[in-house]
Order: C-alpha cells, then structure tokens, then sequence
C-alpha cells in the first residue's frame, strides 16, 4: 500500500485506547493521524494527558501529538472509538454523520439492527448492513461494532462447530481479566484472593451478541442463532487474559476428532493478507491443563483464541476451555482487523 489510511482514535488515553496506539506502531496500512478524549485532556499533547500503562515505549510521535477535542471537525475519515456507552451513544453518530467510517469497540450499537456486529472469521457478510445506515446513504459514513472482550473468544471457538454440527444450547462460565475493567480496574483489596461474580451487563451482552453475530444475514437484518445461551461471569485476579469454560449440545453429532479437525481446518481469512489477522485464528492445545492466561494469551500477537480440555460432557454434548486475550482480539486487534477487511473491500475513504 503506497499511502497509508489516516487514523483518528476516539477515547485515545484509555487502556483500549493506548492497545490502538500500541498495535498501530508501524502498521502497514493505517497511521495514526488524530487523537481524542476527555475534555480535561484536551489540548494537551497525548504523553502530558496519558498515563502510559503498556510494556513496550509510547512512541515519540504519539507522545508529541496534541489531544483534539472530541468533535468531527478535523478528524480523518476513519475513526476507531473506545468510550463508555453513554457517551458512545451521542458521538459516534456524529461522526457517522459527517462522513466518518466508525469502528466501535463501545457496546452503544452493537444490537441496533443496521449495524453490523462484525468478528471477520465469522460473519463478515454482515458489513452489509453498512448500507442500511441513513449516514451511509447521507455522507458516506457508517458505523461497525466489534463484540464484547468476553463474546468474541467464545464465538470463535463455536463458529467452526456451528458451520459442521450446528450449536442447539450454549453454557458458559468465564474467568474475566482484571483489564477488561479499564484503567485501574478493580481495586486490590477487591480482587486479590478473590473471585468476584458479577461484571455489570455482562452476562447479557454475551447471551445476545453471540446470537447475533452467529446468525444469518436475512434481507436488511440479522436472524440471530436459534440456539439456546446461558453465560455466567466472573472477574478473577489475572491482568489480560479471559479463561471461558464451555459446554455446548451438538444438532448433529459429532466425534472428538470430527471436532478437532473443524477448529484445526478453520481458516475463513486465509490468502486474503489482512495484516492483523493470526496465521491460525483457533488453535487447540492438548496438555491437560491449557490453555493458561499466563502461558497463551499472546498466541499469534494476542489475536488467536486457544482451545483445550475437550472431553464429553455429562449434561449436554461437549466441553471444553477457551482462551483468548481480552485487550487484543477481544478489543483493539478486533477493530484494528474488521478496519482492514473494510480496506479490502474497498469501503474505507
């Protein structure tokens, strides 16, 4: 690619904002050009106004970068955001509306029926709800969602069992990072030797976002997954890394190797170059106690979900653990990839 997309980041000094940052250091496709957040942290340049919480340096260019008000003037044409719902609500529709293509990491929009909840493995069809958007038809601009941290680890583990045997009920229980909380998290007197069992909302954004995004694309809306869902939700003392313990009933049934063979065969990106997406998005691991946050989280760069732990399940078909780092392919990596499949397809100004 001879020019690169300008970038603008909305919720730029938080931690989904920083992974940005982070992930777009010499990307090939994208720059980042224009930052924004808070008014408290507007006008100042971005190393004044951000806290820098990563492992790896906050780039010079970056750090030197005047924070800009929150506002579409000025900003490029592709804008990826990461603000609380509430406020989500009331700006990304504005960008939308100057012409912006916005590519959301906020839950504001992710059940609105025209617009697309987009894990590219799995439903990418579904961008074509893009056109469905009055913006889109107005200015050009729409906006697309990527799924919750927690949602998206689970939906790629089902999606190749989906494809072969089709999903009829879904159990789930997770293990939740400590920094899919943001920045400071959970406070340590809270967390350490401790498991809290409740993440505001969370439950239900994974209950209807995993319908969603396996559901079909019918006419001008999605027809979510006839299947039946329940997901508990804990938050547990690891920093990135969200462990999911899964059971599913099958309509069709299916052998262990049958099964392995559909996460190991599942490739749907292969050949088409996006930068981001991992060599192997599904990998299973056979050791009996993996896959681990610690030891398998930044399996292909933190955009690959492990598998393990697949054995029969008394109670329905199959169980088995999923892992996938909650920051990366459950957040930025996740916009970062639905942005260059919007560039491969020519949907990206």
């Amino acid at each position: 690619m001879k020019t690169k997309y300008p970038i603008g980041i909305l919720g730029a000094t938080g931690m989904v904002g920083q992974r940005y940052i982070q992930l777009l250091e010499n990307h090939p496709w994208f720059e980042v050009a224009w930052l924004a957040a808070s008014d408290r942290s507007c006008g100042k340049t971005y190393g004044e106004a951000a806290k820098w919480r990563l492992d790896t340096p906050l780039p010079e260019r970056i750090a030197s970068m005047t924070v800009a008000a929150a506002e579409p003037e000025g900003a490029p044409k592709t804008i990826f955001a990461s603000v609380d719902a509430a406020i989500a609500r009331e700006m990304e529709p504005k960008f939308a509306a100057a012409g912006c293509a916005v590519l959301s990491n906020s839950s504001a929009f992710r059940m609105t029926p025209n617009v697309p909840l987009v894990i590219p493995e799995v439903n990418a069809e579904h961008l074509h709800l893009i056109e469905e958007q009055p913006s889109r038809k107005l200015s050009g601009g729409y906006m697309v969602t990527n799924p919750n941290c927690s949602t998206i680890g689970l939906v790629m583990a089902l999606k190749p069992l989906q494809e072969r045997f089709g999903i009829e009920q879904i159990f789930v229980t997770t293990m939740q990072a400590i920094s899919g909380a943001g920045y400071p998290g959970v406070a340590s007197m809270d967390i350490l030797d401790n498991v809290v069992p409740y993440i505001g909302n969370e439950e239900e954004k994974m209950e209807e976002e995993t319908l969603k995004l396996l559901g079909s694309l019918d006419g001008h809306a999605v027809t979510p997954l006839a299947a039946r869902i329940s997901a508990s939700c804990n938050r547990v003392a690891v920093v990135d890394g969200h462990t999911e313990s899964v059971s599913i009933k099958l309509t069709k049934s299916a052998i262990r190797e049958e099964i392995l063979a559909a996460w190991a065969e599942f490739n749907p990106l292969a050949g088409q170059g996006l930068p981001t997406a991992p060599e192997q998005p599904v990998v299973w691991v056979p050791q009996p106690d993996r896959p681990q946050p610690r030891l398998d989280r930044n399996r292909g760069n933190g955009m690959t979900v492990t598998v393990g732990r697949l054995r029969p399940c008394g109670l329905l078909d199959w169980k088995f653990t999923a892992l996938s780092h909650n920051t990366i392919r459950g957040a930025a990596g996740a916009t970062i990839l639905n942005a260059e499949l919007l560039a491969s397809l020519g949907k990206l100004s």
